[in-house]
């Protein structure tokens, strides 16, 4: 029962240094997560497995480097409330799990719920916050994803924090990702409480549909970004705005694929994996390694591109980077192919978030295409042909 007695007294204490690690995610988090494709299919040898495919698939090279293990990992609490491991699942344990995850040059994620029990109905974090976040740490996990199921009577600022709390008093850096689904518009509260915080329910590898599961909707990729609309200003280095994880690779066409990356990571959008990686296709593995795409997302100053032309299927979303460069993204939202021209001269950009400003009959740019290689310069009428549901990206620097 001591054990018990100290974990309270953590509970206690943490009044005095309340507060979340501070040097983690300067820039929106890369991995991976289980529970796209694998759901409740989780085992140590699968996940082994998936360490080994992030590196040698480069994607460990391009800058991921989260393996996160989502519900259904949990066996049942011991005599003193400690949880531990699905035995069955995961023989080893979870140190050994996380050392040979380490021992690869990556970090190793995992799941809880702020409710009594996870979505999943395995044991939640409700009561047992300090205890976990001991538990977390002494295993070596580096990100805790916490979700929102089963809580009834809850307030989420306070269920959230209670866990922050234990995180930080538990000692070891974690990166907490808060999944509350925006239910509560954690943008408004939870920049000092979590690193990055889900705006919306749960993807869905579809373009623009929304699937209806009675209490709660999955959506597809226009749905989610849509429902971004006035959170911007709520991103930054150590706080984004989660768009949930990433279906590349999952279903869709692969137009759909690169759009749905490319616009996560212009949207500053932490960048997690939902695939098998040891199974995918070359195309994936294009994608999810786009290194200019990746630098884009990962760009220090931490601003979430705003929409900055709407002409109904075709969307021109732009986004401020470091040194004076531009990531700007052409989105066909349409079902046919679609001509786009822009003459940059007839255009002006101001971003009241940001302060960036540009007259562009004044200043002019080249510009380089991510996804095709194309080259050119905004002294001259941007022609473009888009095939349905793609994007087309330009990174702009100043001539």
């Amino acid at each position: 029962m001591a054990v018990v007695v100290f974990a309270a007294s953590l509970s206690v204490a943490f009044n005095a240094h309340a507060q979340k690690f501070e040097q983690i995610a300067k820039t929106p988090q890369l991995g991976w997560n289980s529970w796209n494709t694998f759901a409740c299919d989780v085992n140590e040898q699968m996940i082994r497995e998936m360490a080994d495919a992030m590196v040698s698939s480069g994607m460990k090279a391009a800058g991921y480097e989260y393996i996160n293990i989502d519900d259904c990992w949990h066996g049942e609490r011991d005599k003193n409330g400690f949880i531990q491991v699905d035995k069955k699942h995961f023989p080893s344990g979870m140190k050994a799990l996380a050392d040979y995850v380490h021992s690869k040059g990556l970090k190793l994620g995992i799941y809880s719920d702020a409710g009594n029990t996870t979505c999943a109905g395995r044991p939640g974090s409700r009561g047992h916050e300090y205890q976990d976040a001991l538990t977390y740490a002494s295993w070596g996990i580096d990100y805790v994803k916490y979700d929102w199921c089963d809580t009834q009577d809850i307030n989420p600022k306070s269920a959230y924090a209670t866990m922050r709390d234990a995180i930080h008093k538990a000692g070891r850096p974690m990166l907490f990702s808060i999944c509350e689904w925006g239910d509560n518009k954690p943008w408004e509260w939870a920049q000092n409480v979590g690193h990055s915080w889900r705006t919306t329910g749960d993807i869905y590898p579809c373009w623009s549909c929304e699937h209806n599961h009675g209490s709660w909707s999955s959506f597809g990729v226009l749905p989610i970004l849509d429902k971004q609309a006035g959170l911007r200003k709520y991103a930054g280095p150590g706080h984004w705005n989660d768009m949930d994880m990433m279906e590349v690779g999952n279903g869709m066409s692969e137009d759909e694929d690169r759009a749905h990356f490319s616009l996560w990571a212009i949207m500053a959008s932490p960048l997690i994996a939902g695939n098998d990686l040891r199974t995918m296709s070359e195309a994936t593995k294009k994608i999810l390694t786009n290194k200019d795409m990746l630098a884009i997302n990962q760009d220090k100053l931490g601003i979430q591109a705003m929409k900055w032309i709407d002409e109904g299927d075709i969307e021109i979303y732009v986004k401020p980077l470091e040194k004076g460069d531009y990531a700007v993204l052409f989105l066909n939202r349409a079902d046919t192919s679609m001509n786009y021209s822009l003459d940059w001269n007839f255009h002006y950009l101001k971003d009241d978030i940001s302060k960036h400003e540009i007259f562009f009959d004044k200043k002019k740019f080249t510009w380089r295409d991510i996804w095709n290689g194309g080259k050119g310069s905004t002294a001259e009428k941007l022609n473009l042909t888009m095939a349905a549901h793609s994007v087309a990206v330009l990174r702009l620097t100043p001539q």
